[in-house]
Protein backbone atom coordinates (compact mmCIF):
# COMPACT_ATOMS: atom_id res chain seq x y z
CA UNK A 1 0.00 0.00 0.00
CA UNK A 2 1.46 3.27 -0.97
CA UNK A 3 1.33 6.28 1.31
CA UNK A 4 -1.06 9.23 0.47
CA UNK A 5 0.86 12.31 1.85
CA UNK A 6 4.36 10.66 2.80
CA UNK A 7 5.78 14.49 3.86
CA UNK A 8 2.63 14.00 6.47
CA UNK A 9 3.77 10.53 7.37
CA UNK A 10 7.31 12.05 8.10
CA UNK A 11 5.95 14.67 10.12
CA UNK A 12 3.34 12.57 12.69
CA UNK A 13 6.60 10.16 12.98
CA UNK A 14 8.53 12.77 14.24
CA UNK A 15 6.46 14.32 16.55
CA UNK A 16 5.24 10.91 17.84
CA UNK A 17 8.77 9.93 18.82
CA UNK A 18 9.00 13.59 20.24
CA UNK A 19 5.71 13.06 22.44
CA UNK A 20 7.03 9.78 23.99
CA UNK A 21 10.41 10.90 24.38
CA UNK A 22 12.08 8.14 21.77
CA UNK A 23 15.10 9.60 20.85
CA UNK A 24 15.05 8.70 16.97
CA UNK A 25 12.91 7.97 14.49
CA UNK A 26 13.29 6.02 10.89
CA UNK A 27 10.97 7.39 8.12
CA UNK A 28 11.19 5.76 4.29
CA UNK A 29 13.74 8.05 2.29
CA UNK A 30 12.92 10.41 -1.16
CA UNK A 31 14.59 12.99 -2.14
CA UNK A 32 12.14 15.71 -0.90
CA UNK A 33 12.11 14.22 3.07
CA UNK A 34 15.94 13.88 2.93
CA UNK A 35 15.51 17.90 1.93
CA UNK A 36 12.94 18.65 4.25
CA UNK A 37 14.64 16.86 6.94
CA UNK A 38 18.16 18.70 6.42
CA UNK A 39 16.35 22.37 6.46
CA UNK A 40 14.69 20.60 9.49
CA UNK A 41 18.34 19.68 11.12
CA UNK A 42 19.52 23.62 10.48
CA UNK A 43 16.57 24.76 11.72
CA UNK A 44 17.28 22.60 15.25
CA UNK A 45 14.28 20.15 14.90
CA UNK A 46 16.00 17.13 14.02
CA UNK A 47 19.98 16.37 16.18
CA UNK A 48 21.20 14.09 13.40
CA UNK A 49 20.33 12.38 10.06
CA UNK A 50 21.45 9.27 9.59
CA UNK A 51 21.21 7.52 5.76
CA UNK A 52 20.11 3.67 6.09
CA UNK A 53 19.35 0.23 4.09
CA UNK A 54 20.07 -0.97 0.67
CA UNK A 55 19.22 0.19 -2.89
CA UNK A 56 15.79 -1.00 -2.76
CA UNK A 57 14.59 -0.44 0.79
CA UNK A 58 16.44 3.10 2.28
CA UNK A 59 15.46 4.49 5.59
CA UNK A 60 16.04 7.76 6.75
CA UNK A 61 16.94 7.58 10.37
CA UNK A 62 16.02 11.08 12.49
CA UNK A 63 17.38 11.94 15.91
CA UNK A 64 15.77 14.21 17.87
CA UNK A 65 17.20 16.91 20.09
CA UNK A 66 17.53 16.15 23.72
CA UNK A 67 17.37 18.82 26.30
CA UNK A 68 18.81 17.61 29.90
CA UNK A 69 18.28 13.97 28.10
CA UNK A 70 15.01 15.00 27.39
CA UNK A 71 13.47 15.03 24.13
CA UNK A 72 12.02 18.15 23.17
CA UNK A 73 8.28 18.11 22.17
CA UNK A 74 7.99 19.20 18.34
CA UNK A 75 4.37 19.68 17.01
CA UNK A 76 3.18 20.46 13.48
CA UNK A 77 0.28 21.63 11.25
CA UNK A 78 0.61 20.04 7.50
CA UNK A 79 -1.15 23.44 5.33
CA UNK A 80 -0.73 22.06 1.86
CA UNK A 81 -2.06 18.66 1.34
CA UNK A 82 -2.55 16.21 -1.88
CA UNK A 83 -6.53 17.21 -2.07
CA UNK A 84 -5.56 20.99 -1.21
CA UNK A 85 -2.35 22.82 -2.58
CA UNK A 86 -1.67 26.31 -0.45
CA UNK A 87 0.52 28.53 -2.35
CA UNK A 88 1.65 31.83 -0.77
CA UNK A 89 3.97 35.02 -2.21
CA UNK A 90 6.81 36.03 -0.27
CA UNK A 91 4.42 39.40 0.71
CA UNK A 92 1.87 37.24 2.06
CA UNK A 93 3.95 35.15 4.77
CA UNK A 94 2.93 35.85 8.07
CA UNK A 95 5.46 34.71 11.22
CA UNK A 96 4.61 31.11 13.09
CA UNK A 97 3.89 31.41 16.73
CA UNK A 98 4.63 35.23 16.90
CA UNK A 99 8.09 34.48 15.76
CA UNK A 100 8.77 31.10 17.59
CA UNK A 101 8.24 28.49 14.93
CA UNK A 102 8.69 28.15 11.42
CA UNK A 103 7.01 27.80 8.16
CA UNK A 104 8.51 25.66 5.33
CA UNK A 105 7.71 26.12 1.32
CA UNK A 106 8.50 24.28 -1.62
CA UNK A 107 9.68 26.83 -4.21
CA UNK A 108 11.74 26.75 -7.53
CA UNK A 109 15.22 27.76 -4.82
CA UNK A 110 14.75 24.39 -2.90
CA UNK A 111 12.64 23.92 0.08
CA UNK A 112 13.00 26.96 2.71
CA UNK A 113 11.52 28.32 5.24
CA UNK A 114 9.46 31.49 5.97
CA UNK A 115 12.14 33.69 6.88
CA UNK A 116 14.30 32.72 3.88
CA UNK A 117 11.78 32.77 1.59
CA UNK A 118 11.43 36.52 2.19
CA UNK A 119 14.96 37.50 2.05
CA UNK A 120 14.71 35.73 -1.50
CA UNK A 121 11.56 37.26 -2.55
CA UNK A 122 10.24 34.00 -4.05
CA UNK A 123 6.77 32.10 -3.80
CA UNK A 124 5.96 28.90 -3.56
CA UNK A 125 3.93 25.87 -1.93
CA UNK A 126 3.47 26.14 1.64
CA UNK A 127 3.98 22.56 3.19
CA UNK A 128 3.67 23.10 6.70
CA UNK A 129 4.59 24.95 10.14
CA UNK A 130 5.99 23.45 12.93
CA UNK A 131 7.04 24.65 16.11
Amino acid sequence: MKATDPISNMLVAIKNASMVGKPSTLVPASKMKLSIAELLQKQGYVAEIIRRGKKSKRFIELTLPTKDNAVRKIDFKRMSKPSRRVYRGFKEVLPVRQGSGIGVYSTPKGIITDKEMQKEKVGGEYLFMMW
